[in-house]
């Protein structure tokens, strides 16, 4: 709308990078930057405080990365548009990018009219990606991940890919063991099992590997 504002949290890890946007956007009329964020876990709690109508989202971030930066503050605030600009574009990357909720992906080489008007699409309620990504947005979605879930995980058995499914649709132990029927110290003996087999260091890359496959989704 004329005469409106778009508020605006930048997260990148790189203060270079970071401050650089930072003093690109912020002479710009119609655009406030209200805030940086250096790591996952500051851009959560910059979000909380600013309420920024967009949020430009590096994803190689430390302490959060930004894959669970975007899920923890669309969970908060799911009005907020995430624009991820990071160095990856590589399949994977992207498609778990949008399925967190992502609703712009760009490269760190796009330039400043990009970025902009990528901004003020995602403002919008739009979806943007860069031009070196049509392709592969397209590719990816054309298979689907349903597609690719059944395959999914061969070394897991048929109970950890079931607990994996929960775990990746957002359920606690608890609940894990409350909706199989399970003790919780079981539940808790096939996470870790979960975790070994699939090499992730932690439940939150363990999430981000089964939805990226098409897990998470039958929590209901």
């Amino acid at each position: 709308m004329t005469g409106e504002t778009i508020t605006v949290l930048i997260a990148d890890d790189h203060p270079v990078y970071r401050d650089g946007l930072a003093s690109l956007l912020e002479p710009l009329p119609g655009i406030e930057v209200v805030a940086r964020a250096a790591d996952g876990i500051e851009a959560v709690e910059q979000a909380r405080v600013t309420q920024p109508d967009v949020v430009i989202m590096d994803l190689q971030m430390p302490r959060l990365n930004g894959i669970e930066a975007t899920r923890q503050v669309l969970a908060e605030l799911p009005h907020t548009g995430v624009l991820v600009i990071t160095m990856g574009e590589d399949e994977s990357t992207v498609f778990t990018a949008v399925t967190a909720g992502a609703r712009g992906y760009l490269l760190k080489g796009a330039d400043a009219e990009e970025v902009i008007q990528a901004i003020r699409t995602v403002h919008n309620g739009g979806v943007v990606f860069g031009a070196s990504l049509a392709q592969r947005i397209a590719r990816v979605f054309a298979t689907g991940p349903s597609a690719r879930a059944p395959e999914a995980f061969p070394q897991l058995s048929d109970r950890e890919r079931e607990i994996l499914d929960l775990v990746a649709a957002g359920l606690s132990n608890p609940d894990i063991a409350a909706r199989l029927y399970l003790s919780p110290k079981t539940v808790r003996n096939n996470v870790s099992a979960i975790l070994a087999k699939l090499q992730a260091r932690d439940r939150s890359a363990a999430i981000i590997r089964a939805r990226e496959a098409g897990l998470g989704r039958a929590s209901s």
